[in-house]
């Protein structure tokens, strides 16, 4: 039970103004589907998750660390491109899109933008320190829901309030502020 409790903790409290949470509120201020988006993000730290524990002390000793430091500043700067750029579904604020879809890109976007996240980090330590992979999993991935699900349905309140265009540029500048902290203080 401890190591249930003290990884829910501990990623429940690092997960407040992270980047995914961030995320959580521009999927909802798009598609204002609350269910499909939570239930998203549960598979996704889920699966993202799963593999800290078993592929994150591997890719550590794979990767020198001064590499790793760029290549995750790299994905950063790609992220913050990648939200400058309006799709099709800030058009029409997709109030009509499907379940499935706001489901899939839920998951697909948690657990991309999950991978060197401080959160999945601290999964793989504490896999490490109780040696209980469940039981850390399964705290993790709650501590993750206990930080976003609630943004996600304030978000819905908010959506109408919030300017898409300028909820880009606030993302891009995050990714863009999160890419020179990984260059110079990580």
């Amino acid at each position: 039970m401890e190591a249930f409790f003290v990884s829910m903790v501990v990623v429940a409290v690092g997960e407040i103004g992270d980047k995914t949470q961030l995320l959580a509120l521009l999927l909802a201020t798009r598609f204002r589907r609350r269910v499909p988006i939570v239930v998203g993000i549960l598979v996704a730290t889920l699966a993202n998750h799963s593999l800290a524990g078993a592929l994150g002390a591997w890719l550590r000793n794979l990767v020198p660390a001064g590499w790793l430091r760029w290549i995750v500043a790299g994905t950063f700067l790609v992220m913050a491109l990648w939200a400058l750029r309006p799709d099709r579904i800030e058009e029409r604020r997709a109030e009509g899109e499907g379940a499935l879809r706001v489901f899939a890109v839920t998951t697909v976007a948690f657990f991309l933008v999950e991978m060197g996240d401080k959160t999945q980090i601290a999964t793989v330590a504490l896999a490490a320190q109780f040696g209980n992979l469940a039981a850390v999993i399964a705290g993790t991935t709650l501590g993750m829901l206990v930080a976003d699900a609630p943004v996600v349905w304030l978000g819905r309140v908010a959506a109408a309030k919030i300017s898409l265009r300028l909820a880009r540029f606030v993302a891009a500048a995050l990714f863009v502020a999160l890419a020179v902290v990984a260059l110079f203080l990580g």
